[in-house]
């Protein structure tokens, strides 16, 4: 349901982002092509204000969130590392300032719970880049589900597979749960895959059989205590019995995100490594969908970007993303689809019930259930 929140003055929407590493460079050029001015940006020291400012495009540099936040920005684009979600978002929310936020929403479900609960009090509008949402594939494959295509679903089963950490010699920030929280490959990965599953199916995971491993024990000499990764099998409120398997240390996936959804009538399959394709089988042959905007169905074309035969990925994704972000501050409306805070507060409660299942021994465990409004 849309709602109305407190429109910007101005149709050139003022920005600010908090953190220059990659997803700031992300954030930063997805903000120019959608149209905003990028007013600063702050980097991990003052020291860093200018290079974070250079890689994201902004005006200027400032040295604290203190001076970003004084300045007229009315978004705050949120790239910092996972344990430092919590009080910036907060510091953002209580000055008035709209918020995209990077996921996870928070380490904990209680602090996500509490940054919702703190967007709802401000009547901002506040946002999480689950962006695999944005590719026009899933949209049709969001639409054709809804319409009954599928039949009885079945069966849900995918992965998300990277070889980022695969090495004994590879390290990251992300890898110390002081700083990424205490899941680090399924609260960074594996969350993107419950989300996109769940946007596109309609239906919730409500129990869960999970197990973690950790491959590389040190990392950097220091002691690793997240997984490299897990596994789960799931029920959904609806019944339909499921799999997934996320992986850091898969050696020669980049970044392999791939969904199939059984029916008894069709059965649809996503890969985001050639996400402009959908997959789709029926016992009398099976079919292969290319994006082209003269056959997709409404909500698909609304988020593609490119003429057909034009590879459309990633960036283009995460630029349909920020520009429905602003297109709800600037017009008080809710475009379909668009993830905010209560979708990263409910990723924050299924990771949570991933890590509650893995560390009892794989039993099943409950996702617990979005709390009541205060």
């Amino acid at each position: 349901m849309s709602h109305s929140v407190p429109s910007v003055s101005t149709d050139k929407l003022k920005v600010g982002i908090v953190g220059g590493g990659f997803m700031g460079r992300v954030h930063g050029r997805s903000a120019l092509v959608s149209g905003a001015r990028v007013v600063g940006a702050i980097g991990s020291s003052p020291e860093r204000a200018d290079a974070a400012a250079a890689a994201t495009g902004a005006e200027q540099g400032f040295g604290t969130l203190d001076e970003l936040l004084a300045a007229d920005v009315d978004l705050v684009h949120v790239c910092t590392p996972n344990n430092t979600h919590l009080p910036v978002t907060l510091q953002a929310l209580e000055a008035g300032k709209h918020v995209i936020c990077e996921k996870p929403l928070a380490t904990s479900p209680q602090d996500a719970a509490g940054l919702l609960a703190a967007a709802q009090e401000a009547g901002r509008v506040a946002t999480v880049p689950f962006v695999y949402r944005y590719h026009p594939m899933v949209r049709e494959l969001r639409t054709r589900i809804a319409a009954g295509d599928a039949g009885v679903i079945t069966t849900l089963h995918g992965s998300y597979l990277q070889d980022w950490l695969a090495g004994a010699d590879d390290d990251n920030w992300r890898v110390d749960d002081a700083a990424g929280g205490p899941s680090r490959t399924f609260a960074d990965i594996g969350s993107h895959w419950c989300d996109l599953t769940e946007f596109v199916t309609g239906d919730r995971i409500a129990e869960v059989s999970a197990q973690t491993r950790t491959v590389r024990a040190q990392r950097g000499g220091v002691a690793v205590r997240t997984e490299d990764l897990a596994t789960a099998q799931f029920r959904t409120e609806a019944g339909v019995v499921g799999t997934v398997v996320v992986s850091q240390v898969a050696a020669g996936r980049k970044n392999r995100l791939y969904l199939e959804v059984s029916g008894t009538e069709a059965s649809y399959g996503f890969d985001q490594e050639d996400p402009d394709r959908l997959w789709v089988g029926h016992r009398a042959g099976s079919q292969l969908l290319t994006r082209d905007p003269e056959t997709l169905s409404p909500p698909a074309a609304r988020v593609n970007r490119l003429p057909a035969g034009h590879a459309q990925g990633y960036q283009d994704a995460f630029d349909s993303f920020v520009a429905d972000t602003y297109a709800a501050v600037l017009g008080g409306d809710r475009p379909d689809g668009l993830p905010d805070f209560a979708a990263g507060a409910r990723s924050a409660r299924l990771v949570d019930a991933v890590l509650r299942s893995a560390g009892s021994g794989a039993a099943w465990v409950t996702v617990e259930s979005e709390p009541e409004p205060g």
